[in-house]
């Protein structure tokens, strides 16, 4: 009962709920079950202690089992107030994984979960967001001596950390996932497009066709958004500030537009950035009666709350995880989950399929800075090809999809200058 006495949950009663629920997705995992399998033979985390802060649900929490069958005592945290489920916290205890986390703490709080889980001392560490990293590499530089490294998941992860390494500060390795092949094509684009849609339609309950839906930012997350908008029947609107991007988005069949502009239109507006205030002052102004104002950034700082209200002469919560902010002149403007990832803080993530490959691509990764911290050096680094193509051949031999071979003589060919 060591763990239960040790963690923080709100009610270790929930337990038989969030089994249901970590039983649920494990059926839906192939590629993770694989990985189990593997790390219950060779124990590659034998002896070693690993912190994970990710969005404490199901999913997350079926990936913290399996890095405890590789040998590993393990202690978890919630990356976003709003998305942490006390239930599964509470199953997860009762599995011998050491947890500090609450739905919904007060700031402080929250903050004193995220140390706690670094008190521990770990060895390896799983981000999203950075959390981790920044109080590593700042007030708790104390706990840095054990770390060997770790596996970041979210491109704001990753922002913070090429900054550190850019002032020659990062103080181990990181692996950056969410820049893998599996992570960004699937999970990003596929998984943030259903499950923002998700989060959106469960907490609205309105119609999606026939509205228009602007789209900040069209990145991997960004494409998912608007490509499950379209299919829903809205007609959307995409703003960028990379020029690229925007002819990508402009022709991909999408209106292309500055913010200014596409506020005066929208319907629905998700943003998808990773940058702060990209819906400020200007734009709450310009906006129609009833919009709709949701963000699936990993912080809550996209959609700048402290100008919304102080535009607004009143504020209300109308319905769950909506909040009713009325303007000086009476329009009503909407914002979802108090501006934080509208995906997980009003919905349940991604789903389970999507997240099978890219917890397999953290549980993979993880043992891949394990066996090479010495080497790496004090780096940001990729996800090795070959583990990323692993990934995607055992998703396909769950599916029952078979693939060619190149021939000998195909690969000398491609292998030749010569014809």
């Amino acid at each position: 009962m060591t763990m239960v006495s040790e963690s923080i949950v709100k009610d270790m009663s929930l337990a038989p709920s969030g089994h249901l629920k970590i039983d649920w997705v494990k059926e839906h995992m192939p590629v993770l079950n694989r990985i189990r399998e593997r790390f219950e033979k060779e124990k590659p985390f034998a002896g070693l202690k690993v912190a994970i802060s990710l969005h404490l649900e199901a999913k997350t929490a079926y990936l913290a089992k399996v890095i405890q069958a590789g040998g590993a005592e393990v202690t978890i945290t919630g990356s976003n107030p709003l998305s942490t489920q006390d239930d599964v916290c509470a199953a997860l205890v009762e599995d011998g994984i050491r947890v500090f986390a609450k739905y919904n703490p007060a700031p402080a709080e929250y903050k004193e979960h995220l140390i706690k889980t670094l008190e521990t001392r770990p060895d390896l560490i799983i981000d999203d967001g950075g959390d981790l990293v920044t109080i590593l590499h700042s007030e708790r530089r104390d706990l840095l001596a054990q770390i060997r490294g770790g596996a970041e998941e979210t491109t704001t992860g990753i922002l913070r950390l090429k900054a550190l390494e850019k002032e020659g500060k990062l103080e181990f390795p990181m692996v950056a996932v969410n820049d893998a092949f599996c992570k960004y094509l699937f999970d990003n684009r596929y998984g943030t497009g259903q499950s923002v849609w998700d989060g959106i339609n469960r907490t609205t309950n309105l119609v999606v066709a026939g509205k228009t839906v602007v789209v900040v930012g069209y990145g991997w997350c960004g494409k998912g958004v608007a490509m499950r908008a379209k299919g829903l029947g809205a007609k959307v609107i995409v703003t960028e500030v990379d020029a690229i991007k925007a002819v990508e988005a402009y022709m991909d069949g999408f209106e292309v537009m500055p913010m200014s502009e596409a506020a005066k239109h929208g319907d629905y507006f998700v943003t998808v950035t990773g940058n702060r205030d990209v819906i400020r002052k200007e734009h709450f102004e310009v906006m129609k009666d009833g919009a709709i104002l949701s963000n699936a950034g990993h912080f809550d700082v996209e959609v700048n709350k402290v100008e919304l209200e102080a535009l607004s002469k009143s504020k209300r919560t109308v319905r769950k995880d909506i909040e009713e902010f009325v303007m000086t002149d009476g329009r009503k403007l909407y914002l979802l989950a108090e501006g934080r990832l509208v995906n997980l803080a009003a919905g349940d993530g991604h789903p389970a399929e999507i997240m099978d490959m890219t917890f397999a691509l953290q549980a993979v990764s993880l043992e891949y800075v394990n066996k090479n911290y010495q080497s790496i050096g004090k780096r940001v680094l990729n996800v090795p090809y070959e583990l990323d193509e692993m990934v995607a051949r055992y998703k396909l031999e769950a599916l029952g999809i078979g693939i060619d071979k190149l021939t000998e003589e195909q690969k000398a060919y491609l292998d030749s200058w010569v014809e």
